[in-house]
């Protein structure tokens, strides 16, 4: 099943700029692309949310909300506050299935991090990546305090059985500090997974033509991309 799950370690560490990337170099290398966002929170009904960013800044994809919720809340708490019912693993995995016959590709991007909880038994993004039998993209940052985060999300994934393909740095300063330098040597090491790629910061701003021209530059081949990880170490290493 051509599915790719993407979580972060937290929030505020690009997922939804990452997914974009992730798709504009799907796109470009010829193949259809759905995003799906499991539970949308902190928005309103008519406002644009995280799976139509991806689309303004990719480019031709499908879009598909499970849910969305009005305040910005883990999921199972902004459907408890407003009074609606929660999202459950098994309709994110059924509507991303669907989806799935229908696209070459369908990324389902999280809320959160991995354990955030969609509703009240529990239930995660890693349930939805387990019903799937999906790898799991991680989405980390650059700086001081990502390793701790980083290698907790590795570790649950693999306690899981789920597949961690790579990490992807969601927002590379332009004037890395020393922790964010000794973190591309460092953040494989306590992961076990490679670096698939770093997104610089700021790079959801630009316009979307200039974002899909480069987005291959910020990915890894088996991201469909160019970027090499090698080459970036020796250029922002310490």
């Amino acid at each position: 099943m051509p599915v790719l799950v993407i979580t972060g370690t937290g929030t505020e560490v690009g997922k939804t700029v990452v997914t974009a990337a992730v798709a504009a170099a799907a796109l470009a290398g010829g193949r259809s692309v759905a995003v799906l966002k499991a539970a949308q929170t902190g928005v309103g009904p008519d406002e644009a949310g995280d799976a139509r960013e991806v689309a303004r800044l990719a480019g031709d994809v499908t879009v598909a909300e499970v849910a969305r919720f009005p305040e910005p809340l883990a999921p199972g708490t902004a459907a408890r506050r407003a009074g609606r019912a929660p999202v459950h693993p098994p309709q994110v995995a059924e509507a991303a299935a669907k989806l799935a016959t229908e696209h070459d590709l369908v990324l389902v991007e999280g809320a959160g991090g991995l354990l955030v909880r969609f509703d009240a038994a529990g239930g995660t993004l890693a349930d939805v990546a387990g019903l799937l039998g999906a790898p799991v993209l991680v989405v980390t940052s650059a700086g001081l305090g990502t390793l701790n985060t980083t290698e907790l999300t590795a570790r649950e994934l693999r306690s899981r059985g789920l597949e961690l393909p790579g990490l992807v740095i969601g927002s590379w300063p332009g004037s890395p500090d020393l922790a964010a330098r000794c973190n591309l040597a460092d953040l494989p090491n306590v992961s076990g997974a490679p670096l698939l790629g770093a997104v610089p910061a700021g790079a959801g701003s630009l316009p979307p033509a200039g974002f899909r021209s480069a987005a291959r530059h910020w990915l890894a081949p088996p991201l469909e991309g160019t970027w090499d990880a090698d080459t970036f170490a020796e250029v922002h290493g310490p």
